[in-house]
This record gives C-alpha cells, sequence and structure tokens, in this order.
C-alpha cells in the first residue's frame, strides 16, 4: 500500500476559520445542494460572495420568497457544537477528507468527521449486504473484512444491521469507517451507539454530511450509500435481496466508477438474489479475499484529481435573456432531461443553460439527478 500517495494530487490551502464559516453556511441554506455549491464556489470565487448573490439567483429563478439563508451565527454555533463532540468539518483537500470522495462531483462540500481522519487517507473497501442476513452471509462478511485488513485496506460501511455491522466488528484491529445516515449524534440503528464507540476507540472513525440533530430519513440513505461508494475502491455486496439498498450503494458505485464485487448465494434463497443478479450484469466475483485484492491493485497507482467545475471552466451567464430563460424553463417538465440535450434543442449557449437551471434550483423548482439530469420539482 506505499503507492498510495494520492493525497498529494488533492492537497490544498487549510481553510481559514471565516472561510469555513461562509462555506457551512452555504450548503446549510435553502435549495444548495453539493453539485450546486460547487457551481457557485466555481463562478463566484468564495462561498461569502456566492451567499450575497443567493436571494437575486432565486427572484430570478422565479421564487416568491427568498429561500432560507444560514446565518453566520448559525454557523459558528453548530461548528462550536460540533467540536465540544469531537467533530471536525472539513473541505475537499483538506487533510483527513477522503481523497476518492472528494474526486466526486456531488462530494460533499463539508464533511462532519469524528475520530482518527489518518483512516480516511488510506486505501478503503466497502463491504455491504442484507441487514436480514444469513449466519453464513455474516461469517464470510467477516472473514473477508479481516482478510482485507490484514492487507492493508480500511473496511467501510453504514453501521446497519447485518452484513455492515459484522463488516465493521471484524476490521476493528485493522481500521474501520462508519458512514451516518443522520447526524453524528443520531445513531441508527440505536442498538449500533455500542459498535460506534468500538469503532471510535479502537482509532478509527466515522463521517457523516448532516448537521448533529439530524434524525436520519429514508431518503438519506440513498445519500449516505454515496459516500459508502465514493470514499472506497469498490463495492463487495455479500447479501441483497432484489430491491435491497445495497443494490442501490453498488448501482452508485457503477455511476461513480467504483469496482462492483458480489459474492454468489444460492439460487433459491432470497438474499442472493441481488447478487447474483450483479454477476449478471458483470460484477466481478468474489469467493475469497484475493479476488478483491487482485482487482483494486492497479488501481492504486493512480492520482486522483479534484474535479474542475461542473461549467468545464465556462462562466455563467450574468444575465440570461427573457426569451431564453422562457424557451429554457418551458423545455423542462417532471420527466428528467439531460442537461447537453437542454443546449442542442434551445439553441442557446452551455453558460446560459446552466445559470437558468441554477437559477430555478436556487427558487425550489428544479431536481437534479444522475447523469446530468434534470427535471422541475
Amino acid at each position: 500500500m506505499d503507492n498510495f500517495n494520492s493525497r498529494q494530487e488533492l492537497t490544498e490551502q487549510e481553510l481559514t476559520e471565516d472561510e469555513r464559516i461562509d462555506r457551512l453556511r452555504l450548503i446549510r441554506s435553502d435549495n444548495v445542494g453539493p453539485r450546486t455549491f460547487r457551481t457557485l464556489l466555481d463562478h463566484f470565487g468564495t462561498a461569502r460572495v456566492a451567499l450575497e448573490r443567493l436571494s437575486h439567483l432565486a427572484s430570478r429563478g422565479g421564487a416568491a420568497r427568498s429561500g432560507r439563508i444560514c446565518s453566520a451565527e448559525e454557523a459558528k454555533a453548530e461548528l462550536a457544537a460540533s467540536r465540544r463532540f469531537g467533530v471536525s468539518w472539513l473541505a475537499p483537500g483538506e487533510d483527513g477528507y477522503p481523497a476518492r470522495l472528494a474526486a466526486l462531483d456531488d462530494a460533499p462540500p463539508m464533511l462532519g468527521v469524528r475520530g482518527d481522519s489518518a483512516t480516511l487517507m488510506r486505501p478503503m473497501i466497502a463491504i455491504v449486504g442484507s441487514r436480514n442476513a444469513s449466519g453464513a452471509g455474516l461469517k464470510f462478511a467477516g472473514q473477508l473484512a479481516r482478510e482485507l485488513g490484514h492487507a492493508g485496506f480500511v473496511v467501510i460501511s453504514g453501521l446497519a444491521r447485518g452484513i455492515d455491522q459484522a463488516a465493521h466488528r471484524a476490521s476493528l484491529k485493522h481500521g474501520t469507517v462508519a458512514v451516518l445516515a443522520g447526524g453524528h449524534d443520531r445513531i441508527y440503528p440505536p442498538e449500533h451507539k455500542d459498535l460506534l464507540a468500538a469503532i471510535l476507540n479502537q482509532g478509527s472513525a466515522a463521517i457523516s454530511e448532516l448537521p448533529l440533530g439530524h434524525e436520519p430519513r429514508a431518503r438519506d440513505f440513498p445519500r449516505r450509500n454515496r459516500l459508502i461508494s465514493g470514499c472506497a475502491l469498490g463495492v463487495v455486496v455479500v447479501e441483497a435481496a432484489h430491491r435491497s439498498g445495497s443494490l442501490i450503494t453498488a448501482r452508485t458505485a457503477g455511476e461513480q466508477g467504483r469496482e462492483v464485487f458480489a459474492v454468489p448465494g444460492s439460487p433459491i434463497d432470497p438474499r442472493a438474489a441481488g447478487t447474483n443478479h450483479l454477476l449478471k450484469q458483470g460484477a466481478i466475483l468474489v469467493t475469497e479475499a484475493a479476488d478483491i485484492i487482485n482487482a483494486v491493485q492497479p488501481i492504486l497507482a493512480r492520482p486522483i484529481m479534484l474535479p474542475i467545475g461542473e461549467s468545464d471552466g465556462e462562466p455563467l451567464d450574468g444575465d440570461p435573456q427573457a426569451h431564453d430563460r422562457d424557451q429554457i424553463a418551458g423545455l423542462l417538465g417532471p420527466s428528467p432531461i439531460s442537461i447537453d440535450d437542454l443546449v442542442r434543442i434551445s439553441g442557446a449557449s452551455p453558460a446560459t443553460v446552466r445559470t437558468v437551471l441554477l437559477e430555478l434550483e436556487l427558487a425550489g423548482n428544479l431536481e437534479r439527478h444522475g447523469g446530468g439530469l434534470v427535471s422541475l420539482t
């Protein structure tokens, strides 16, 4: 693992306290998600300038009233409460922010890290699977986790029942990362508070992009899953039924360019239906840890670079013409459409299309999907 040197490519100057406050304010403001945050930061240069422009942009997108903008006092209070709880808020490129996660276009602008952040700078493999796992599945997940740990990998998972907890417990001695669906003080499931305490006490770490006090909701778990796969070189699915959340993690991993691994199971066991389907789709078959290690070794030598902005370096349109704005908005509907198609059909410049979409999103009228797709809310 000596060749895992991606931190050099990702290092940026540590944020000042004022910059940290401004970035936390921006991501905590209404209708600002990770991709929108990046677009705003790329265009305006600093979070403070972007904050000053939010209301104007939202009003141009049709907002009847300005969305809530997080105040400096709220951000300072959140940072102070987090520090008392042992949580540090890090930006992409800062020491302790997982390198591969930072390279995603929807990386959390601020990531809450608790525990030993050095664990997050090591190469990680995700192990996920059924909450209602079989005894054989739990045993095999633990075996994989131990062998990966011996090989120098950190095991990352979602602290869930079943396969997740088995992988965490088996990798405590070698390093494991728990990705939380809620705030650091809102552990789900509650009975895994002891497991999280063991993870932290053994010198590993937990991460979340959500503030203290945030209770995990159904929509938060796919967001958590993208962090699990985003931090990792690859995702191993041990057991998963059809419609399992683990399959969402596997799909997200594929979209992120991560390796997807699956453990085969009995065709008559519904808990193996999802993993067997992944194998049919081209996932790498796993019967031992060496299958995973051999597949990811070539990836370790590749440098990791922070992504350029969503605008690919092109500026936004300072003030789109009314007819361009009306035409682009008219092409949108409840069905997702790609941004490239909007540019082609509307005949407007990419900068104009991006600006109109940004305005609509800040007004709460636009939803972004994976793969560069957008739709009206």
